[in-house]
C-alpha cells in the first residue's frame, strides 16, 4: 500500500511554493510507493466538515512552478494552537485543536506531513510533532527571517520586484526634482530593504532594526539639494519606526488573525518631512502585496524545487521533526526546535550595513 503524504502551505503567499509542491510530489511519484495530498488553506482544510483535500496528480502539478502563489491556497487565520471560535452571543474565542489536528490527519491515513510556511507555520509543525505527527518543514517567507536557513525561497523575487520598482521611481524622482518613499514588506527585519537600497542605489534606507531620526533624514536630504534642485530616492520597510517610537500598524480585525497588520509608515514619513522642512516635493509609494505575486525568479524556482526534493529525501528516510536548510550553498536540515529558536533580524555588524553606508546610504540614524 502506498504512503500518503499530506501538503500544507501555511501564513502569506509566496513565489516558490507551487515549485515546491510539483518537486516534491514528481519525487515521490517517481519512487513509486508515495500518494500526495495538498489540504486547501494550510490545516484548516482537514479541519473542516468535510475536509477538503485534493490528490496532487500529474496533472494538477503540471508546469505550476511558473506561477505564483499556492494552487492548495494558504491562510494565516487558522492557527490550530489557537483556533477562533464565536460563541453564541458573537464573541470570539480562542481554542486549542491540535491534538483533533492529528487525529484527523492520522484517521484520513496520512503518513507524513510537509509543512511549508514561515515562522509561524514551523512553530504549529513543532507542536504537531510533539503530538506525534510526522513533520518535515520548508522554509518559506519573502522576509528571509528565519535563522536556521541562509535562505528562504521567495526573498529573490521580493527584492527583484521591489528592485524593478524602485528603479523606476528613480527617474521620476529625477525628473521632477521630487523626494520619492518606496515602502516595501518587511514586520520586523529590513531584509528586503536593504537589498533594494543597495540593487536601486537608494540615498537613504529605514529598516525596523535601526529607529531613524526626522533630523537626520531631513539634513540628508536638503544636503542633496541646491537652487531648489535634485533628487532623493528612500527605500523604508513597513516595520521601520523613528527613535523613540513605535510601529505604524493596527491590529487585526479579523477573527483568527493575530498580526498587526503594518502599511502605510511611507505616507506617515511624508508628512513628517513635510513638516520638518525637506526641501524637495515628497510622493510615496507603497509596494504592498506586488511583492508577493507573480512568477518566481529562476533562483527562487532552483532553491524551491531543490528544498521539494530534499524535503521528499527525508519523508523517504523517516527524517522527521526536522526542517529543511539551506546553508553554505548546500541543502542540510535542522531540528524544528532549532529553525523557530531566533528571529533573523538584519545584524547591524552585517557586512551589507557596511556596505550601504560606504556607498552613502543613510540610515537615518
Amino acid at each position: 500500500m502506498k504512503k500518503k503524504i499530506l501538503i500544507t502551505t501555511g501564513g502569506g503567499d509566496c513565489p516558490g511554493l507551487n515549485a515546491v509542491i510539483r518537486a516534491f510530489t514528481k519525487a515521490a511519484r517517481r519512487n513509486g510507493n508515495y500518494e500526495v495530498w495538498g489540504s486547501y488553506e494550510a490545516y484548516n482544510g482537514i479541519l473542516s466538515d468535510p475536509v477538503e483535500i485534493v490528490k496532487l496528480t500529474r496533472e494538477k502539478i503540471a508546469g505550476i512552478h511558473v506561477k505564483g502563489g499556492t494552487i492548495i491556497r494558504t491562510t494565516n487565520k487558522g492557527n490550530p494552537l489557537e483556533f477562533p471560535v464565536q460563541n453564541p452571543d458573537g464573541t470570539w474565542k480562542k481554542i486549542n485543536r491540535a491534538q483533533e489536528l492529528v487525529d484527523k490527519i492520522k484517521a484520513q491515513g496520512f503518513h507524513a506531513v510537509l509543512n511549508i510556511g514561515g515562522d509561524g507555520s514551523q512553530k504549529i509543525g513543532l507542536a504537531l510533532s510533539k503530538l506525534g505527527l510526522n513533520v518535515v518543514g520548508v522554509p518559506k517567507t519573502i522576509d528571509n527571517d528565519l535563522t536556521a536557513t541562509d535562505r528562504t525561497f521567495g526573498f529573490a523575487t521580493a527584492v527583484q520586484i521591489a528592485s524593478d520598482c524602485f528603479d523606476k521611481l528613480v527617474t521620476t524622482a529625477e525628473s521632477h526634482h521630487r523626494v520619492i518613499i518606496m515602502e516595501v514588506m518587511g514586520r520586523d527585519a529590513g531584509w528586503i530593504a536593504l537589498y533594494t537600497a543597495i540593487a536601486g542605489g537608494a540615498e537613504i534606507c529605514l529598516i525596523p532594526e535601526i529607529p531613524y531620526s526626522i533630523d537626520k533624514i531631513v539634513d540628508t536630504i536638503n544636503r542633496r539639494y541646491h537652487k531648489g534642485r535634485g533628487f532623493v530616492n528612500i527605500v523604508i520597510s513597513e516595520g521601520a519606526r523613528p527613535k523613540g517610537g513605535s510601529v505604524y500598524g493596527k491590529k487585526a480585525v479579523i477573527a483568527g488573525d493575530t498580526h498587526i497588520k503594518y502599511g502605510g509608515i511611507a505616507n506617515q514619513l511624508r508628512y513628517e518631512l513635510e513638516e520638518a522642512g525637506s526641501k524637495g516635493q515628497v510622493r510615496a509609494t507603497i509596494l504592498g502585496h506586488i511583492q508577493r505575486g507573480g512568477t518566481p525568479t529562476a533562483f527562487d524556482r532552483i532553491l524551491a524545487t531543490s528544498m521539494g526534493v530534499k524535503a521528499f529525501e527525508m519523508m523517504k528516510d523517516n527524517t522527521f521533526g526536522r526542517m529543511v536548510s539551506f546553508q553554505n550553498h548546500a541543502l542540510t536540515s535542522v531540528p524544528l526546535e532549532a529553525a523557530v529558536s531566533k528571529y533573523n533580524f538584519v545584524d547591524l555588524d552585517h557586512y551589507l550595513i557596511s556596505t550601504a553606508r560606504k556607498t552613502g546610504v543613510s540610515f537615518g540614524d
